[in-house]
């Protein structure tokens, strides 16, 4: 532990927004896994309509800081990759 007040004071706030990230990106990673489950099961009309409702929560993400907007995009297109490919066969 450190012995400096600033420095107990930023482990403090670290350990804080490390746990508000972790967290954002579990509830991002839980929207994919179910998204791609319903990709994975073959119902299209369904991932259709469960698209939008991931890519704002990856959306969301972005905005708060805890991944790169590159990164979300590499995410959402993956995804819309996967849905087109449902689609067309």
């Amino acid at each position: 532990m450190p012995n400096i007040k600033s420095a107990k004071k930023r482990v403090l706030v670290s350990a804080k927004k490390n746990a508000v990230n972790k967290n954002n990106k579990s509830e991002v990673k839980t929207a994919i896994k179910k998204l791609n489950a319903v990709i994975d099961s073959g119902n299209y009309e369904e991932a259709v309509k469960l698209y939008p409702e991931t890519a704002s929560i990856i959306d969301s993400s972005v905005s708060k800081g805890v991944y790169h907007k590159n990164t979300a995009a590499n995410k959402k297109s993956g995804l819309a990759k996967k849905i087109n490919a449902l689609k067309n066969a």
